[in-house]
C-alpha cells in the first residue's frame, strides 16, 4: 500500500480515520476532515503505534495498517476460521487464543493470527465440550467459551507453560535448536557509515556466535548467506519450519544525529499479547552485553515487528550500537569487541536454561568453546 502521512487525502485516509475512531483514538465527526491526514490523525497514529509496539513515526505503512485493521475487531464480531491463503488477524483472534490458553489448550502464544495451531486447539476444545469439531468459532462455540472459566491458576497460564517447557528441556545446550538472523543482506546493506555496513557486521557477528554455539552441540540455522538477503516473513518461516527453540536477530542502528549510542534488545510484546520467555532472553542478553562492553543501556522493549510476531518460539532482536556514533562505530570495527558480543550472547542463551539456583551473576560466566 501507499505510505500515508500528514497532508495525504483520499479514501485510504478515510479508512484509517474510521479505524482510529472505532478504537477511540480520534474524533471523526467533522465531515470536512473525514478524508484528511491532519495533525490530529498523526497524533492518533503515533499513540496507536506506541501502544502496539510498532515503530512510532506517525505514518501508516503496511504494518501499521494491518495492526489498525485488526485492532477494531472484538470477539464475536465475525466468524473465525482458518484460511491458509489469508489468515484472519485481529484482536478478536487474540482474545480467542488467550481464552484457549487459559483453559489449558496448547498454543505457543496469543499472537492474533488464526493459524493451523489455533484451529487445532479450537477443535480440541469443541470435541471436549460436545460441539461440532470444525475449528470454526461461531455462535455456538462463543456461547460455550463464555460459560467457562480458566483451568490454569497461580499465574499467567502462558508464562507458567513457557517456564515449564524451558525447565523440562534441561540446562545443557547440546541438541538445542537456534536460528541466527544477521540483519539485511543482498541488495539491502542496512546502515552504512565510514566504510562499515550493517549487513557485513551482522554477518561477522553471527558467524562468531555460530561457531561458539556449534562447539557446544547446538544445532544452528542462519536466515541468510553472506551475499543474499530475505524478508522478515521468510526469516520467521525458516525458524518455524526447523522448529527452533529460540531466534536471535542481530542488528546495528543508525540515526541522523551522531549522538545516540548504546545497546537495546526487543522481544514480542507491546500489544495485547507478549512472549514471556522472549522477554526473559532479551533481558539476559541486554544485561550480559552491557556488563561486558560498558556501552550505554537503552533497555529492553516489547515490539510487534514482523519477525518477532510471526515466529512461534521466543525471538529477540538486539541492536548492537549505532554505526552513526563515533564511539559505537569504533567498538564495532574492533574484532575483539565482536568476540565479546558473541561470548555475551552465548552466555545469555546458556543462562536462559539454567535453574535459578545455578544461575551465576551477570557478566561473570565464561563458557569454554568445546563440548
Amino acid at each position: 500500500m501507499q505510505l500515508l502521512r500528514r497532508g495525504a487525502t483520499g479514501s485510504a485516509v478515510a479508512d484509517v480515520r474510521r479505524m482510529l475512531a472505532t478504537i477511540g483514538l480520534l474524533d471523526n465527526t467533522d465531515p470536512a476532515t473525514a478524508a484528511v491526514f491532519d495533525e490530529s490523525t498523526e497524533l492518533a497514529v503515533r499513540h496507536f503505534q506506541q501502544n502496539r509496539g510498532l515503530s512510532v513515526d506517525g505514518m501508516v505503512g503496511p504494518d501499521t495498517f494491518l495492526a489498525l485493521n485488526g485492532a477494531h475487531w472484538r470477539l464475536g464480531d465475525r466468524v473465525l476460521a482458518h484460511d491458509a491463503g489469508q489468515p484472519l488477524i485481529g484482536d478478536d483472534v487474540t482474545a480467542l487464543q488467550t481464552q484457549l490458553i487459559e483453559l489449558g489448550y496448547p498454543l505457543s502464544r496469543a499472537d492474533g493470527i488464526f493459524g493451523r495451531s489455533t484451529a487445532e486447539a479450537l477443535r480440541r476444545f469443541q470435541r471436549e465440550y460436545g460441539l461440532v469439531p470444525d475449528g470454526i468459532c461461531g455462535p455456538a462455540t462463543l456461547r460455550a467459551l463464555r460459560q467457562l472459566h480458566r483451568r490454569v491458576v497461580g499465574g499467567r497460564p502462558q508464562l507458567l507453560r513457557d517456564l515449564v517447557a524451558v525447565a523440562d528441556s534441561g540446562p545443557s545446550l547440546l541438541g538445542k535448536r537456534v536460528v541466527l538472523d544477521p540483519a539485511h543482506g543482498g541488495d539491502d546493506p542496512g546502515v552504512v557509515a565510514d566504510g562499515l555496513t550493517e549487513a557485513e557486521l551482522t554477518w561477522d557477528l553471527v558467524s562468531r556466535l555460530e561457531g561458539r554455539l556449534t562447539a557446544l552441540g547446538v544445532r544452528t540455522w542462519l536466515t541468510r548467506g553472506p551475499g543474499n538477503g530475505a524478508t522478515d516473513a521468510q526469516r520467521a518461516e525458516l525458524a518455524n519450519e526447523v522448529g527452533a527453540d529460540i531466534v536471535l536477530s542481530l542488528h546495528v542502528d543508525g540515526f541522523a544525529s551522531p549522538l545516540p549510542n548504546g545497546l537495546a534488545a526487543y522481544y514480542f510484546g507491546g500489544g495485547p499479547a507478549s512472549s514471556s520467555i522472549g522477554e526473559r532472553l532479551a533481558d539476559l542478553a541486554q544485561r550480559e552485553l552491557v556488563a561486558r562492553t560498558g556501552m550505554l543501556d537503552n533497555h529492553i522493549h516489547g515490539k510487534s515487528w514482523t519477525l518477532l510476531r510471526l515466529t512461534r518460539m521466543p525471538a529477540v532482536r538486539i541492536e548492537l550500537g549505532y554505526l552513526t556514533n563515533d564511539g559505537d562505530r569504533a567498538r564495532l570495527r574492533d574484532p575483539r569487541f565482536r568476540d565479546t558480543v558473541a561470548e555475551g550472547l552465548l552466555v545469555a542463551v546458556q543462562r536462559l536454561y539454567l535453574p535459578s539456583a545455578d544461575d551465576p551473576p551477570t557478566g561473570v560466566m565464561r563458557i569454554p568453546a568445546t563440548v
